[in-house]
């Protein structure tokens, strides 16, 4: 099976790359950048002669967009917004072109979308987009508008002969070094993990295993289309989140943040409250209707594989499962 994985050089990428490699597929990766046999140059906007490896693939699974670990400047929220409509139009171009289009196109989101809420869960189905909550700051509405965007841009794109997802992904854990996993757990070793504003905040995560099985389990089912939520079934609060990884790590104590504190802490790592303050409440609505099963549906088991991945030194110790297909 050849897949093209645009945008596919960072952390989510390169455990793409990993299973996909290691289960014997082609792999190629499209970036500004390109440094391997298997890169081919693209600048995100506009079409050239990287669309030659989009005609003919079976798979595009588009990531490319500006990272979300910054500032959340008006610069840097208009750099979020235009990275991923554009690099989705473009994509949409490349396959409508194509004269082999891919069967599936999937395209990265986020569980961003998804109101700042505590009372109930958030599911394909019911769950309430965000933007209109009260009582949290006015520029987070433009990171639900960034990620409505990014899902339009996908669903207006014309590809009537290619099967469309969008990907609402939660956090994904895996030990590669500079992930989120990694500095969360540099944080609890330096005696900062404990909770942040009381920690009541809904933290939604999934496993690296877990999300290479689930979009294994989209390229095989051939009736789902359109959005799927990518978190384990238990959301759990930022309190116990960061309890189990000091658990995990034998880190007996995390000294708490009140709101001004980890505004400085965002400050001095270059990243935004957002991220910390943000009760991400998701669940998997459609994977679990459909049949999906976790490997690592609660924290404590996956966190304490994360860890011993961590200690190993080999974040791919755990062989990550194959993808399978033709």
């Amino acid at each position: 099976m050849k897949v093209v994985i645009p945008g596919g050089t960072g952390q989510v990428g390169s455990i793409l790359d990993r299973a996909l490699t290691a289960a014997g597929h082609d792999v190629v990766i499209l970036t500004r950048r390109p440094r391997g046999p298997r890169q081919v140059g693209w600048d995100g906007e506009t079409p050239g002669a990287w669309t030659d490896v989009v005609n003919g693939s079976d798979v595009v699974v588009n990531l490319a967009g500006r990272s979300v670990n910054c500032r959340y400047t008006e610069a840097n929220l208009r750099a979020m917004m235009d990275s991923r409509v554009r690099s989705a139009q473009v994509v949409g171009r490349a396959i409508a072109d194509a004269a082999r289009p891919p069967a599936l196109w999937l395209q990265m989101s986020t569980a961003t979308v998804y109101a700042h809420r505590f009372d109930a869960p958030n599911d394909e189905a019911s769950g309430i987009l965000g933007g209109a909550e009260p009582d949290v700051p006015g520029y987070w509405a433009f990171s639900v508008e960034i990620a409505k965007a990014w899902e339009a841009a996908q669903e207006e794109a014309r590809t009537p002969y290619t099967r469309k997802v969008a990907l609402r992904s939660a956090m994904v854990m895996s030990p590669d070094r500079g992930g989120v996993f990694d500095v969360l757990s540099k944080l609890a070793r330096l005696g900062l993990g404990g909770p942040v504003a009381g920690g009541a905040q809904y933290v939604s995560w999934i496993h690296d295993h877990d999300f290479v099985r689930a979009l294994r389990f989209l390229v095989e089912r051939d009736d789902i289309t359109g959005p799927v939520n990518l978190a384990a079934p238990a959301p759990l609060s930022q309190r116990a989140f960061m309890r189990a990884l000091r658990a995990a790590r034998g880190i007996p104590v995390g000294l708490p943040a009140t709101r001004w504190m980890a505004g400085l802490g965002a400050f001095a790592l270059r990243s935004d409250t957002e991220l910390l303050l943000k009760s991400r409440r998701v669940v998997p609505g459609r994977l679990l209707d459909a049949g999906f099963t976790f490997a690592y549906p609660e924290w404590p088991g996956a966190v304490a594989d994360l860890v011993a991945r961590a200690r190993s030194g080999r974040p791919d110790r755990v062989n990550l499962p194959v993808w399978s297909g033709s």
